[in-house]
C-alpha cells in the first residue's frame, strides 16, 4: 500500500529519501557540533570566572586585613557574583567537588594570571553547586605568617621554637554558571538554514540531472508506442550505462519495426492474393442457373471483397509515413462534414459543427482526415447524425466530440469495439457493409498523433466519440 505522503514519481521519491537522509545527517552533525560548542563555551566560561576571581583575590589580599571587610562593599564584581570573608573553613553543604578537568582549567587560569609570591593563597578549594548552577572558589588569604616569638636562651640540643600561627581566613567567591546554549545565537540558526537550503538545492539539482536519461527513455518508449514506424532512435551517447540502455532500446525498436513490417506485409499479401480467386468465383457465379443462389453467392463475394479491401487499407495505414505539417483543424472538420453531406444528402441536416473558426495543430492531414471520416460515417450510419464539437482543453491539448442519435453501445464493449474485425450485433450487420476495421484504423491514426479515442453513451441517448490530440 502506497503511503499517503509518498510521491508518485521516481524523482519525487528519490528526493524525499535523500532529503530525509540529509536531515538525519544534518541533525547528527549539528548535535555533535552543539556538544563541542557547549564544551568549548564551558571551558571559556571557566577561564573567565577564574580570571575574574583571581583579580578580586589580589585586590583583597593586597590590603591590610582590617580594611578587607570595607573593601568587599566597594569591590566591583560581575553581575550575579557574591563574595564573602570567613575565618572558618568553607562549608561543603549542598556543594560537590568539581570534576578534575574543570579544576585543572580553573587552576591553570589562576596560575597563568600571575600572583606575586607574597600574595599567593595558602589554600584553594574549587567546588560547584546546582539549582541554580554556580562555581564556588575559596582562597585562603596569606595572613597566618605572624611575627616570630622572642628567642629562648640557647640550650644544648634544644629544638627551635615553632612560629606562632594565625587561623586561615577564606575569601569565597560564588559565580553563576548558566548552561551554554549555542543554538540560541543568530549565527547558529543562520548556519543551519544556509546549510539546509544549499543541501536541498544540491539534492534537487542532482536528482533532476541524474533522472533526465530515465525521462528521455520514458518519452522514447511513449513515442515508439504511438508511432512505431517514425519514432526516432535514442542517442547512444553519455555514460556506459546510458549507452548500453540506449543500444538495447534501439535494438528492441528495430525488432518491433521488423515484426510490424512482416505482419503488415503478410496481411497485405494475403489480401492481395485473395482478390484473384474472388474474381474467378464471381465469374463462375454468373453462370449459375439458380438465380437465388447466384445472388447469395455474389453478395458473399462482395462482402469478402470489401473485407479484403479494408484489410489492405489497414495494412497501408500501419505502414504510413506521411509527414507532419501545420494545419487548420476547423477547416478540416468543416470539409469532412461538407463531403459527408454531399455523399448523403438526406442526412445533411443532421450534420453540424461547433467550435472556433481557426485552430492550428501539427498533424498528418490525410491520416487525420481518414480517422475522423470513419467516425463521422459511423455516426451517420448507426446514429443518423454527426455533431462535431471542437474545444481547447489547455495550451497543449484539444478535444473533438462526435455525437449521434443512435442507441449507443453496451458500456462493457466500449473498448472491445476497437479490436480489428470486431462488430456489435446490435448495430453492425452484413447489410451495413461494415468490416469491423474502421474504429481500429481511426484509433491507430489518432494514437500515432499522440492522442486517443474513447467512446461513451450520453445521458439523453446517443453515442459520443471523444478524440484528444496534442496541439
Amino acid at each position: 500500500m502506497r503511503l499517503w505522503l509518498q510521491p508518485r514519481s521516481l524523482a519525487g521519491r528519490t528526493i524525499l529519501i535523500l532529503l530525509f537522509g540529509f536531515a538525519v545527517i544534518q541533525a547528527l552533525g549539528l548535535g555533535i557540533h552543539t556538544v563541542n560548542q557547549i564544551n568549548l563555551a564551558r571551558i571559556e566560561q571557566q577561564r573567565v570566572i577564574a580570571t575574574q576571581d583571581v583579580i578580586i583575590y589580589r585586590h583583597v589580599a593586597a590590603i591590610a586585613p582590617d580594611q578587607r571587610a570595607a573593601l568587599l562593599g566597594t569591590e566591583p564584581i560581575p553581575s550575579g557574583d557574591a563574595i564573602s570573608l570567613s575565618s572558618a573553613a568553607p562549608a561543603h553543604d549542598a556543594t560537590y567537588p568539581l570534576p578534575l578537568a574543570a579544576r585543572q582549567i580553573l587552576r591553570a587560569s589562576i596560575i597563568g594570571y600571575g600572583i606575586p609570591p607574597a600574595l599567593r593563597p595558602r589554600g584553594l578549594e574549587m567546588r560547584g553547586a546546582t539549582n541554580p548552577p554556580r562555581y564556588i572558589l575559596s582562597f585562603a588569604l596569606p595572613d597566618s605568617q605572624a611575627t616570630p616569638a622572642p628567642l629562648q636562651p640557647e640550650l644544648p640540643n634544644a629544638a627551635p621554637n615553632p612560629l606562632p600561627r594565625t587561623p586561615l581566613v577564606w575569601l569565597s567567591i560564588v559565580s553563576p554558571a548558566p548552561r551554554p546554549e549555542p543554538w540560541r545565537s543568530p549565527e547558529f540558526g543562520t548556519a543551519f538554514i544556509v546549510m539546509s537550503l544549499l543541501g536541498g538545492v544540491m539534492i534537487f539539482w542532482a536528482v533532476r540531472r541524474l533522472l533526465v536519461p530515465v525521462r528521455t527513455l520514458a518519452l522514447a518508449a511513449e513515442r515508439l508506442g504511438r508511432d512505431v514506424a517514425n519514432a526516432p532512435d535514442l542517442p547512444e551517447t553519455g555514460p556506459v550505462e546510458l549507452v548500453t540502455a540506449a543500444v538495447a532500446f534501439n535494438t528492441m525498436a528495430a525488432r518491433i519495426r521488423k515484426f510490424v513490417a512482416d505482419r503488415t506485409f503478410l496481411i497485405t499479401a494475403i489480401g492481395h492474393d485473395l482478390r484473384t480467386p474472388i474474381t474467378r468465383l464471381k465469374l463462375r457465379a454468373e453462370y449459375m442457373d439458380d438465380d437465388e443462389q447466384r445472388l447469395k453467392m455474389l453478395a458473399d463475394l462482395d462482402e469478402m471483397e470489401a473485407m479484403v479491401a479494408a484489410t489492405l487499407a489497414f495494412g497501408r495505414d500501419i505502414a504510413a509515413t506521411e509527414a507532419v505539417t501545420r494545419i487548420d483543424l476547423p477547416s478540416l472538420l468543416r470539409t469532412i462534414l461538407d463531403e459527408a453531406g454531399d455523399g448523403m444528402p438526406e442526412r445533411a441536416g443532421a450534420l453540424s459543427y461547433d467550435g472556433p473558426e481557426h485552430l492550428a495543430i501539427n498533424a498528418r492531414p490525410l491520416s487525420l482526415k481518414r480517422a475522423i471520416v470513419n467516425l463521422v460515417n459511423n455516426a451517420l450510419k448507426y446514429g443518423d447524425a454527426a455533431r462535431l464539437r471542437l474545444t481547447q482543453q489547455d495550451a497543449g491539448r484539444i478535444q473533438i466530440d462526435i455525437e449521434d442519435n443512435g442507441p449507443g453501445i453496451p458500456a462493457a464493449d466500449s473498448e472491445t469495439v476497437f479490436e480489428p474485425f470486431k462488430r456489435l450485433e446490435i448495430s453492425r450487420n452484413r447489410e451495413t457493409g461494415g468490416s469491423g476495421l474502421g474504429l481500429s484504423i481511426a484509433r491507430n491514426i489518432i494514437r500515432a498523433h499522440g492522442g486517443d479515442i474513447a467512446l461513451s453513451n450520453m445521458r439523453g441517448g446517443g453515442l459520443r466519440a471523444r478524440i484528444t490530440l496534442p496541439v
